[in-house]
């Protein structure tokens, strides 16, 4: 009886907190409609364990409840956190007024989708751009449009293909033979639902490209990013895009003993396991630079659900699933903001190890927040580039 009291209670708060909220009435019935959705939802996930354990795992599960409704009334209305922005803030709002004259950035990725709004609105900001991509002719219009728009932009292109150690070092090499200082390094490429295949170095390549190469190539430009934060005296920024999809990876998180194997494949959870890898990675590092006391710091962000070129692999089933979700979506200029205000607002200073989404600090999932795995994750990454890499 006190369970179904309370679930009358929660309906009824959400009730008069949206409809007394200034939307309009189409938003009004969208947000409730998620909310009612996301009660029954967990009232019948949860209510075999709340009749058996009694109230304490009720209020548990009424706090997160409480905490999600909050979040998805946010992302259909648009109203802004705790940081003053929020799922409709754009790239250019999140970065307004911010001088980036003295800062250089990489952006892997970013000549295309969001990573080329980061990289648009970035240079707009006078960071000095670096996009790091695998085809050279899409980075090089990229440079172009950006230019035609700014003709001030200082933006530079380099070849980086994620999915191959060789061209990871290689990149890595002509970077530093530039001689030039590193403040921000965006780990934005990544491809996702792909069908079973095998890296250039024979690792599944979803992990291959969205963790290892990452991986690699923030250890590879580390040293750079040290000395730079050292002698200029401005704090290093590391910025991983995750995905809210992190929670939906394989039963214990990674795969560590199957990680290649096509048995037990799937596109989703392996999509899923490379991004909470983002997570752990970001945490992890944040940890060891932390212990070091190296000025720098390292998030992770969601970008939230944006159609660009990363779908291509399941576009029929993206576009259906846009066609009764098209409230949640954001354009390619909302997507970039999260990454955007995470790598140049000054707010976010000395802030590390943190995960973001709709421009606020989130929880991620279990997995994400586990230390241990974290530090497996780690050990086992380095095993792995080390045992392709061998002669």
């Amino acid at each position: 009886m006190f369970f179904v009291s309370s679930l009358v209670f929660i309906i009824l708060c959400s009730y008069l907190f949206v409809f007394f909220s200034p939307l309009s009435l189409r938003k009004q019935r969208e947000s409730f409609l998620l909310c009612l959705c996301l009660v029954s939802f967990s009232y019948c996930s949860s209510g075999l364990k709340v009749s058996e354990l009694g109230i304490a795992p009720f209020f548990e599960w009424f706090f997160e409840l409480v905490e999600t409704m909050v979040g998805i009334f946010s992302l259909v209305t648009g109203w802004p956190g705790r940081s003053g922005f929020g799922s409709a803030s754009t790239a250019e709002e999140v970065t307004e007024g911010i001088d980036g004259s003295n800062l250089t950035a990489i952006i892997t990725g970013g000549a295309s989708g969001i990573g080329l709004e980061t990289s648009r609105v970035l240079a707009l900001r006078k960071v000095h751009v670096l996009i790091a991509a695998r085809n050279l002719k899409a980075a090089n219009e990229a440079k172009e449009s950006i230019l035609t728009e700014n003709e001030t932009a200082r933006i530079d292109v380099l070849e980086l293909d994620l999915c191959s150690i060789k061209s990871i070092r290689a990149f890595a090499d002509n970077f530093l033979a530039l001689n030039r200082r590193l403040n921000i390094l965006i780990n934005n490429a990544g491809i996702m639902f792909c069908p079973f295949q095998l890296s250039q170095d024979g690792i599944e390549v979803q992990f291959a490209t969205n963790h290892i190469g990452h991986f690699l190539l923030t250890n590879l430009l580390l040293d750079n990013m040290k000395n730079t934060a050292k002698a200029t005296g401005i704090q290093g920024r590391i910025v991983n895009l995750s995905s809210i999809a992190h929670s939906h990876c394989y039963k214990n998180g990674i795969r560590f003993d199957k990680i290649s194997e096509k048995s037990g494949y799937n596109d989703k959870r392996a999509y899923g396991q490379s991004k909470l890898a983002n997570i752990l990675h970001a945490n992890e590092l944040s940890r060891r630079l932390q212990e070091e006391g190296v000025n720098i710091t390292v998030n992770s962000v969601h970008p939230g659900l944006i159609m660009t070129p990363l779908f291509r692999h399941s576009a029929i089933l993206m576009n259906i699933l846009k066609f009764f979700s098209f409230f949640l979506w954001k354009n390619v200029p909302q997507g970039a903001a999260t990454t955007c205000y995470v790598a140049l607002h000054p707010s976010l200073k000395g802030v590390t190890g943190k995960y973001f989404a709709e421009c606020n600090e989130m929880t991620p999932s279990s997995y994400a927040r586990d230390e241990a795995l974290a530090k497996r994750l780690w050990d086992f990454s380095n095993k792995l580039i080390h045992s392709v890499s061998k002669p």
